[in-house]
C-alpha cells in the first residue's frame, strides 16, 4: 500500500491535469489559434469546393421536375429538391453534422437530435452566432438567379441526381457565407477599439464600411474567375493545357456569384455577428 498510494496520487493527479487541459481546449480562449490568414486560407480552399459543385450542377440542364411541386406531389415536401435536402439534412443531423458551427441547415426545424457522441470543437464564436442563420436568402438566390445562369435549358431525367448536385453546392455556398461568423471573430479580437463603438451604436452602415476592402474583394473574383477557368477545362491527351474552346460551364458565372451573393451575404453574416458579440 505504501507504495500504490503514491502511485494512485500520481494518477489522480495527471487525470485531474487532464481534464483541465480538455476544458482549456473547449473554452473560448482556444479560439487563439484563429488568426485572419488562418481563416483566409479556409476561404480560399472553399472556393475549390464551390468551383466543383458548380461543374457538377452544370452536367444537367434546368431538369424543371425537380423544382416543380406538383410534379413529385411529395406530401409535405412539396418538390423533389425539397424532399432531398430535407431528409438528407435529417439523416446528417442524426450523424451529428449540425454539431459543427460551420454548418448551417436549410430546414433546422425538421431536425432530429444527434445519435453520436458530440466531438469538442473548438469555442472560437460567440454564443449568439447559433442564432445566425440566412439559408433562406441563399436558397432563394440559389434557385432564382443562380441556378438560370448556371445550367442550361432542358430535361435529361436525372432529377434525383440533378437534386443531390443541388443539394451540395448549396451546402458548400451556405458554409462559405457563414464563415463570416469566424471572420468578424478574428476581425473583432484584432481590433476590439475599432469595432465596440459601432457595435454599441447598432451602427450597421459602420460596420458594413470597416469591414469593406474592395481590393481584397476584386482579388477573390479574379481568383475564383482564374480557377473556374482552369478546373473547367475539357482536358486533352493531345494538349498540355487542355482544348481552351471546350468548358464545362461558363467561368463568369462564378465570379458572379462571389460578386452579387457570396461577398455581400457574407458581410451580411458578419454585421449580424458583431451586432450580438457584446451580449
Amino acid at each position: 500500500m505504501m507504495i500504490r498510494f503514491p502511485l494512485l496520487v500520481l494518477s489522480l493527479t495527471i487525470g485531474a491535469l487532464r481534464c483541465r487541459m480538455a476544458k482549456a481546449e473547449s473554452s473560448p480562449d482556444s479560439g487563439k489559434g484563429y488568426t485572419l490568414a488562418s481563416v483566409r486560407e479556409a476561404l480560399v480552399r472553399q472556393e475549390d469546393t464551390i468551383i466543383y459543385g458548380l461543374i457538377e450542377r452544370a452536367k444537367f440542364p434546368s431538369n424543371s421536375h425537380t423544382y416543380d411541386e406538383n410534379y413529385a406531389e411529395i406530401k409535405g415536401c412539396g418538390s423533389l429538391v425539397e424532399f432531398v435536402v430535407m431528409n438528407t439534412e435529417a439523416l446528417q443531423a442524426q450523424a451529428g453534422r449540425y454539431k459543427n458551427p460551420e454548418e448551417n441547415p436549410f430546414f433546422p426545424e425538421n431536425l432530429p437530435p444527434s445519435v453520436v457522441p458530440s466531438y469538442p470543437f473548438t469555442e472560437i464564436l460567440h454564443p449568439g452566432a447559433a442564432s445566425i442563420n440566412i439559408n433562406k436568402s441563399i436558397w432563394k438566390m440559389y434557385f432564382q438567379e443562380l441556378l438560370p445562369l448556371l445550367a442550361t435549358s432542358g430535361d435529361d431525367g436525372n432529377y434525383a441526381q440533378t437534386a443531390a448536385s443541388d443539394l451540395s453546392l448549396l451546402q458548400a455556398i451556405s458554409r462559405r457565407i457563414h464563415y463570416g461568423k469566424f471572420v468578424a471573430e478574428v476581425k473583432f479580437r484584432d481590433a476590439p477599439q475599432d469595432y465596440e463603438p459601432l457595435i454599441r451604436a447598432k451602427d450597421r452602415e459602420g460596420l458594413m464600411k470597416l469591414l469593406t476592402f474592395t481590393s481584397v474583394e476584386e482579388e477573390v473574383r479574379k481568383r475564383v474567375e482564374k480557377k473556374a477557368t482552369v478546373f473547367g477545362q475539357e482536358v486533352s491527351l493531345n494538349s498540355n493545357n487542355g482544348d481552351s474552346g471546350k468548358r464545362k460551364f461558363d467561368p463568369s458565372v462564378a465570379s458572379q456569384l462571389y460578386q452579387k451573393w457570396v461577398i455581400p451575404l457574407t458581410k451580411e453574416v458578419q454585421v449580424e455577428y458583431l451586432l450580438r458579440r457584446l451580449e
